[in-house]
């Protein structure tokens, strides 16, 4: 331990220079004046260090011969009778000397030799704030053609400086948080799971809730134009976005109804969904946001309670529409491919992005609506409305089918039977071929396209390709 007086010169520091015990305040890498000048000179005024190299890329001082002003004293000779125990540290320059050259960055055009690849780099996040001096970034710009690597790091220094720009647009993208409930809803599991064949009920109503939670309150008044086919002729309505989701909410109630639960209509309501849509905006002159979406929203929690917690025997239930009855795991799974596409009614109305079903929910209303093809078609054709059948077989044999080909996630090949709805389906005994994209078969179901704009590609028998695109269109309803 080095039991020397504060007043005893240090061995290693000559008398009257400027080291680092001395009791003054100590030197520091912004003391780039000098504080002793004389009392007849003005104090210096205080220039902006340049930044200093890195440590790495500094050598040994230039030999400077002594007597040379700004040279640093030579080190003095150990006093015999206390050898040093240790290395010391190198000491600073004295105050009012400029530092050495080798401290110094090298810039162009200003003596010295081109700043090396470390001390550049060093540069680099001066360089993405505009920090850097002319010469500085004259070098790093000269650099980053030469140097992958430094133009990488500074490619990304340059995007981060840009996030702290205030007139930078940082919301969201409105599609994030429809992939994130996608995400949640695919993999984390419930403690009461949803029955598979409710999935597609439950995803498509939180999607159509999380839409109408971003709307704002004005947006519920937006006008909708609801379009379906009747008859083989287009039909539409005009409503708003209270009355689309008032809508959902009187025909969901037909699935509550039947499974025991509360009709949002009352006991006496009529079962067919447009006399029940028409009898809820009659009564609610002009249906708002706070008397349709909670009901709706909790509506729908409660069917998907109510299914889940009753297990497998009820997907077999029966639900009425009036006209024609489905079981409860298809009418789910109906009622989830016309909350779709009503939102997407509403996201059009509001310019509000809105992407398709999950392709495994998609195939499954697509298989429905081609499940129903059959019937419809048969329908048809009792009202004159579709050619008559040309080759009837016996229920559950082969006959004359139509090769429907959806295109897309979710799609598949479908063979619809068409001269009677109890026949089979058969790729050996296909006439006719339609190919459609997965979303324009949708929009054709729902009504919301014609059947003569549909058809992407058709081969075979043209009458029986009319007949089965305008059996699609008539699936369709409010």
């Amino acid at each position: 331990m080095d039991e020397s007086r504060d007043d005893e010169p240090h061995p290693h520091v000559p008398p009257g220079s400027y080291g680092p015990y001395d009791a003054h305040d100590s030197y520091g890498p912004h003391d780039s004046y000098d504080a002793h000048a004389g009392d007849g000179e003005a104090e210096a005024a205080p220039r902006v260090p340049v930044p200093r190299a890195a440590p790495d890329d500094l050598g040994p001082p230039p030999h400077q011969a002594p007597g040379d002003p700004g040279s640093p004293p030579p080190p003095q000779p150990p006093v015999p009778d206390r050898p040093p125990t240790q290395q010391h540290a190198p000491l600073p320059p004295q105050r009012g000397t400029a530092p050495p050259e080798a401290d110094m960055p090298a810039t162009p055009g200003g003596g010295t030799e081109t700043p090396s690849h470390d001390v550049l780099r060093s540069l680099l996040g001066a360089w993405a704030l505009s920090a850097c001096s002319v010469e500085e970034t004259d070098a790093v710009e000269a650099h980053l053609g030469e140097c992958a690597t430094c133009a990488d790091e500074a490619l990304r220094l340059r995007d981060a400086v840009a996030l702290l720009h205030t007139e930078r647009d940082l919301d969201l993208d409105p599609l994030l948080r429809f992939r994130v409930l996608e995400n949640c809803l695919g993999r984390r599991p419930a403690r009461i799971p949803v029955p598979e064949w409710a999935s597609p009920y439950d995803a498509e109503t939180a999607r159509l809730d999380a839409l109408l939670r971003d709307i704002g309150e004005a947006e519920w008044n937006r006008p909708v134009q609801l379009r379906w086919f009747e008859g083989g002729e287009p039909v539409d309505r005009a409503t708003t976005v209270a009355g689309v989701i008032g809508h959902l909410l009187t025909v969901d109630g037909l699935v509550a109804g039947a499974l025991g639960l509360d009709d949002p209509l009352g006991r006496d309501a009529p079962h067919a969904p447009t006399e029940r849509t028409e009898k809820f905006w009659l009564a609610e002159s002009r249906p708002v946001a706070s008397e349709v979406h909670a009901p709706w929203r909790n509506q729908s929690h409660t069917l998907i309670r109510t299914v889940s917690f009753a297990g497998h025997g009820v997907a077999d239930l029966s639900v009425s529409y009036s006209d024609f009855s489905l079981s409860l795991q298809d009418s789910l799974l109906d009622r989830a491919f016309e909350c779709w596409m009503h939102a997407d009614d509403i996201a059009e109305a509001v310019n509000y992005p809105y992407d398709p079903p999950r392709g495994s929910h998609l195939h499954r209303m697509v298989d429905l609506a081609a499940r129903l093809l059959p019937a419809a078609l048969a329908g048809r054709r009792r009202s004159g409305l579709a050619g008559p059948a040309r080759h009837l077989v016996a229920a559950g044999s082969p006959g004359r089918s139509l090769h429907l080909e959806i295109e897309g996630a979710g799609g598949g090949d479908w063979y619809i039977p068409l001269d009677s709805p109890a026949a089979l389906g058969s790729a050996d005994h296909a006439v006719a071929q339609v190919a459609l994209d997965r979303v324009e078969f949708c929009h054709l179901v729902a009504g919301h396209v014609s059947p003569e704009e549909a058809a992407a590609g058709q081969d075979g028998d043209r009458d029986a390709i009319r007949d089965v695109l305008f059996a699609a269109a008539s699936l369709s309803r409010m």
